[in-house]
């Protein structure tokens, strides 16, 4: 079969997947083809991210996926994109996490007989409530590929009785992510001359969202923590704060909306705690040496938890006696532990696989 010189497509669609991926769009150059599925897109949850990490922006943006529900979105998404490989072929198709337009992006290149790759493979909260689960599940069922981060990833993997040749540990493409945007010295000046927070704050996910009762509990907490309190806030937590009437308490705390990652970084870097229910700032902890309090019902990450840098607060616990607890206390011994995710090479280990797998299918 003959393939379009960008014959490895890199499916895409919210600023987490942009962050991790950029890495290996970068090792895999001119052969990549960037897919973004239009799950997040705006200037200030995906566009920005593509000029700042330097990697253009996508030469294909879906249309389907956008501002509609889940079931929609997978469903619509599917048959856009397999409309575009049948059109336009490629050899391989990277997919990363656990998002919807990670399930899109594999389920269409399987439907289709493309080789799947799936970067950060194997991660497990054993909660079925949790969306991002049933992505992980359908896509580890799918993929021919696994690129695990950690040794536990690969143990979850072969605990599913997947075979040992398809997954490669690879370490996560989050180190180097960090470790550039850290880097970026216009960040960590623009923020310099501010007093620095004692919390930085991240809340996103539906479970604390979706619940005005869970959004209060978290938003009470740091505002009667009387810290020096950063929001960066996301659309959703900005919507769902006025929907539920608890914008009076959004406004007791340093709101800042669009920030991009080096300029999360780099606040994150001066203050002494994190509070957040991301996935990746569960990763990005590790590298900062930082601690983190996880505020959700659970996690797949448990390595950031079991190397010392995070610990679970669910609901039902007293978050404030938390956050209190954590400020009370000495983090210093952070900056000894290694970050359980890698070397910071992933990215050229993931395009070296992506490229292995392509050229074997072009021949």
């Amino acid at each position: 079969m003959t393939f379009h010189p960008t014959d490895i497509a890199v499916v895409l669609g919210t600023r987490p997947e942009i962050i991790k991926l950029a890495s290996v769009i970068r090792a895999l150059g001119d052969r990549a083809r960037v897919i973004h599925t239009g799950q997040h897109w705006d200037d200030a949850m995906a566009g920005r991210f593509f000029e700042d990490l330097g990697i253009g922006r996508p030469q294909v943006r879906l249309e389907s996926m956008s501002g509609v529900g889940r079931a929609e979105q997978i469903a619509g998404g599917i048959a856009e994109l397999a409309a575009h490989f049948a059109a336009h072929p490629v050899a391989a198709v990277v997919v990363q996490g656990d998002t919807n337009s990670t399930s899109v992006g594999a389920q269409a290149a399987n439907y289709l007989g493309i080789p799947v790759v799936h970067v950060e493979a194997g991660l497990r909260s054993f909660d079925r409530g949790m969306p991002e689960e049933i992505n992980r599940l359908v896509v580890g069922a799918i993929a021919d590929v696994h690129c695990a981060a950690t040794e536990q990833a690969v143990g979850n993997l072969l605990d599913e009785n997947l075979p040992a040749e398809r997954i490669a540990l690879t370490g996560n493409t989050v180190v180097e992510a960090t470790l550039e945007a850290m880097a970026r010295t216009e960040s960590a000046e623009r923020f310099a001359a501010e007093p620095g927070a004692r919390i930085l704050a991240t809340i996103h996910r539906p479970e604390n969202t979706d619940d005005p009762a869970a959004l209060s509990r978290v938003l009470e907490a740091l505002v009667e923590s009387r810290a020096n309190v950063v929001l960066a806030a996301h659309p959703r937590t900005v919507a769902a704060a006025e929907r539920f009437g608890l914008s009076e308490m959004m406004h007791l705390l340093d709101v800042r909306a669009g920030l991009g990652h080096a300029d999360f970084l780099a606040l994150a870097q001066q203050a002494e705690l994190l509070v957040s229910d991301s996935g990746g700032v569960q990763e990005e902890t590790t590298v900062l040496r930082k601690p983190l309090l996880v505020v959700r019902r659970s996690t797949e990450r448990p390595e950031s938890i079991a190397a010392g840098f995070a610990r679970l607060v669910p609901p039902g616990e007293d978050l404030l006696a938390a956050i209190r607890a954590a400020l009370g206390q000495s983090w210093s011994h952070l900056q000894d532990v290694p970050s359980p995710y890698g070397d910071g090479f992933a990215g050229r280990k993931i395009a070296q696989i992506a490229i292995r797998l392509g050229d074997a299918r072009a021949a």
